[in-house]
């Protein structure tokens, strides 16, 4: 357990930490946020912990930590405010994983994913005064769930579990009949909203109003400009219904493949990016602040790229806000389920063995299959909002892959409006939109698929170790090492000039760097974990950046 290195933003918390409005794309001006210290116990420990931070984590506050599949029990108090009227919704924006949710004694909701928001209506079950909440969590690491790169004993490219309530919880007032959700399809015109919840109402854009009916709307504006990383531009609109009223945004652009590339507003874009892991020195899942996603946003921004590979995991709703806002295209993955072979899934594909007979007779556990179908149909309606997000990767170098064809067309029919990377690294069939290889040990090259777009889903992992911003001393997992911060700037200045720019002409689209920054044993980043240091200085790469992206047009 990591709880040495902390962030500036970690060392001085407020109170209430995450105090702001959780979905910046369905806001409501009356809310009670309910982070900051409940009590906590698990066994016979008893503490206090600082919600919402990983038990785990250092910015938890806890002193210990549970053993994976010990029943962990949140406790607090909260009263309703005097004015609020109508129905009374709780909010969780993520807890890990398996969750039991008690308001005054009473059940008030279920959920068992741990990546993923849900909502519980406790309107019946609250009373006047004091009401006391209660969360019994379990983070048991079911290989049949999402469970991320979360392990037991963590070491390499595996990370410290993170327990409990790691997002923010809160309260918000409704009316009887109120919008439940917002289903936003863009075109290079406008875009089509689909209310969920409301049959009328009136939406408000740049001071015109467009009619709601029967659940759906049209929003057209004057003239239209498209959302890009160049030009990141968002639409305010609020949604009036009887007494509900809503504040949201939305960006306009266009996603297509022609002649085998990536299109964006179309016309051929090449997607320069970084892998992303989302930890945290201090908060392990969940920086201390939003502050935090925006510095590491604006920071590989400055470097000169407009894409960062989520790997993995699922953020709160504010990092892909900041996306949409800075200009940051997103591609997202599935959060990893079933069981992990690294002779099979790492190793023999490493030195070229990735032929798909390889699957066969692997994760056929229909428990963990169902799970994961519904939780890729759950990811995609909570993010589908975001312009930024622009492709999905189903299975990540064969951990949990099963039937990835059948996975490609189902995760069409939900999304046909973004680009699918079904198998990102190897074990690719005959459906996706993307040919996705790996390469951290050989020189780039492009795939074998000729008939798709090409695209280099991970690579480099170059590691210089800044001993005292750097969370093993003893171990150090990474691909190349370096020793000085000129070495590792001319070793990525080499990749990207004499390997990289020469496959664009060939058909290079994309290609994502590993990583933001360093995670535990990983020293790989442009950052360290502490996100003190930032190894090499933007310009180092920005104008290589810029290059391939021009090359592309």
């Amino acid at each position: 357990m990591l709880k040495t290195l902390f962030t500036e933003e970690g060392k001085n918390l407020p109170d209430v930490p995450w105090e702001l409005y959780p979905r910046p794309q369905m806001r409501r001006d009356k809310w009670l946020c309910l982070n900051g210290v409940w009590d906590i116990s698990w066994g016979v420990y008893r503490d206090r912990a600082r919600v919402p931070f990983p038990l785990e984590s250092a910015l938890s506050g806890v002193h210990g930590a549970p053993k994976i599949g010990e029943k962990i029990t949140y406790t607090r108090t909260f009263e309703v405010p005097e004015d609020w009227s109508g129905r009374v919704i709780l909010r969780f924006g993520a807890v890990m994983r398996l969750c039991d949710v008690f308001v005054n004694g009473l059940k008030a909701g279920h959920h068992d994913n741990g990546y993923l928001p849900f909502a519980c209506d406790i309107t019946r079950l609250i009373k006047n005064g004091e009401n006391t909440l209660e969360v019994r969590v379990i983070n048991d690491l079911d290989y049949r769930h999402a469970w991320g790169k979360q392990r037991v004993k963590r070491g390499g490219m595996w990370y410290t579990p993170c327990s409990g309530i790691w997002q923010t919880v809160w309260l918000e007032p409704v009316p009887e009949t109120y919008l439940r959700r917002l289903v936003m399809t863009p075109d290079e015109e406008g875009v089509d909203i689909e209310c969920i919840g409301i049959e009328s109402g009136v939406a408000i854009c740049e001071g015109a109003e467009y009619p709601i009916e029967g659940g759906r709307c049209r929003i057209e504006p004057e003239e239209p400009e498209l959302w890009s990383p160049e030009n990141p531009r968002l639409y305010d609109f609020t949604i009036k219904s009887g007494e509900d009223e809503v504040k949201s945004y939305f960006g306009l652009r266009t996603l297509e493949i022609k002649d085998k590339r990536l299109c964006l507003n179309g016309k051929p874009y090449f997607f320069s990016g970084v892998l992303d892991q989302g930890y945290w020195s201090d908060g392990l899942y969940t920086p201390a602040s939003p502050a935090l996603f925006e510095k590491d946003i604006s920071t590989m921004r400055a470097f000169g790229f407009n894409t960062l590979r989520k790997h993995i995991k699922i953020e709160p709703e504010w990092f892909y806000f900041l996306c949409d806002k800075l200009g940051m295209v997103v591609f997202q993955d599935m959060v990893s389920s079933g069981k992990y072979n690294y002779a099979l899934d790492t190793a023999m594909p490493t030195v070229g063995i990735k032929n798909p007979a390889l699957m066969a007779g692997r994760n056929t556990d229909r428990t963990q299959r169902a799970v994961f179908m519904r939780d890729m149909g759950a990811t995609v309606r909570a993010l589908t909002n975001h312009p930024s997000i622009c492709l999905w990767t189903i299975f990540n170098e064969g951990w949990g892959e099963f039937e990835p064809d059948a996975c490609y067309t189902a995760l069409k029919k939900l999304d046909s409006t973004r680009f699918v990377d079904s198998a990102s690294g190897w074990f690719q069939m005959e459906k996706s939109d993307v040919d996705s290889i790996h390469t951290y040990f050989d020189t780039q090259h492009l795939g074998t698929f000729s008939d798709r777009a090409q695209f280099i889903s991970e690579f480099g992992g170059y590691s210089y170790k800044v001993a005292e911003h750097s969370a093993n001393l003893q171990k150090t997992y990474s691909y190349r090492d370096y020793t000085s911060p000129e070495a590792l700037a001319a070793a990525l200045r080499s990749v990207y000039e004499k390997e990289l720019l020469p496959l664009v002409p060939q058909g290079l689209c994309a290609a994502v760097y590993t990583q933001v920054s360093d995670v535990e044993d990983e020293t790989n980043g442009f950052f360290t974990f502490d996100r003190a240091v930032l190894k090499i200085p933007p310009e180092a790469l920005r104008d290589l950046n810029e290059r391939l992206i021009e090359e592309c047009k």
